[in-house]
């Protein structure tokens, strides 16, 4: 792919890994940083990405605003090779909806192919296009592997706002047989990454780097819950996660389920998922400021 020309190293082939992303790509600053990343990533094959809701109920406005943005981010990148998808527009109305979602159901049609490389796919919103496949194809459970940012702080959780954008979508999910791999808000929280060091690590790469930090600092004038001149990178341990899970550090328990304060209760009889306790901030943001870097050398 002509977007790692200028990576001097490769990956073994049987390293690869098939990537979708799904994103609310429209609602805050860091979604397209995570985007970026995964798209420069040499290990995955991004096979498309979802446009997710946000701040919905009911109507499809959030999906529109998040697809356009990701068709910016492949234009100004010149990527002509990654499907974008519409999620779907509205928000599970009961745990086992089936509803109408392209996102949905290329996620089916990914996880049943036959291939050598692992499917993950990367929840930086709500869960709700991975919820309307699994409740469309429960044959796919154990055909990927699911890594969401979202839910509350442990061990009673609460309010946060990729759940509570659908907590029935998180609930069919979090029932479900699918590995999941949880990044909760006290995980994706030290993510921080101030003004200063985004205006000399990615400002300067190219137009990609330019729209990246101008959309986190504009948004910043306009969001009163930002600290002033720094913000939390939190959909970023998503990509981290897939392309190396040794960069956390996890526990293994239980799938809890979510009350409709977000508060988890606990189920013993469901499946163990992969809850990650510590992200290696420095490892994750390294990676995305070099791989940006070369991108930019010669385009």
């Amino acid at each position: 792919m002509a977007r790692f020309d200028n990576f001097k190293f490769q990956v073994q082939k049987k390293k690869k890994l098939r990537v979708i992303l799904d994103t609310d790509a429209a609602c805050e600053a860091d979604d397209p940083f995570a985007i970026v990343h995964a798209l420069l990533t040499p290990r995955f094959h991004v096979k498309g990405i979802i446009a997710e809701l946000f701040n919905n109920e009911g109507g499809g406005e959030s999906v529109d605003q998040s697809y356009e943005v990701i068709q910016k981010i492949l234009g100004l990148m010149k990527i002509e090779d990654v499907p974008v998808l519409h999620g779907s527009y509205r928000k599970l109305a009961k745990e086992e909806d089936v509803l109408v979602s392209e996102g949905a159901d290329f996620i089916i049609e990914e996880a049943r192919k036959e291939s050598t490389e692992p499917l993950y796919v990367l929840c930086m919103g709500a869960l709700t296009n991975v919820a309307i496949a699994l409740n469309k194809a429960p044959d796919i459970a154990d055909k990927f592997i699911c890594i969401w940012i979202g839910g509350g702080f442990y061990p009673n959780g609460g309010w946060e706002f990729n759940l509570f954008n659908d907590i029935n979508a998180a609930n069919a999910v979090f029932k479900s047989k699918v590995e999941l791999w949880q990044v909760p808000m006290e995980t994706y929280c030290t993510m921080q990454v101030g003004y200063a060091e985004l205006q000399q690590k990615v400002r300067p790469c190219g137009e990609i780097g330019k729209f990246l930090f101008e959309q986190m600092t504009e948004y910043g004038m306009r969001a009163d819950w930002v600290a002033g001149e720094s913000w939390s990178l939190g959909d970023s341990p998503s990509v981290a996660l897939a392309l190396n899970p040794g960069c956390g550090w996890s526990i293994r328990r239980k799938a809890p389920v979510f009350d409709k304060e977000g508060h988890y209760v606990y189920c013993d009889s469901n499946r163990e998922i992969r809850v990650y306790k510590r992200v290696d901030s420095r490892y994750v943001l390294e990676d995305l400021f070099c791989k940006l870097a070369i991108f930019a050398e010669k385009n």
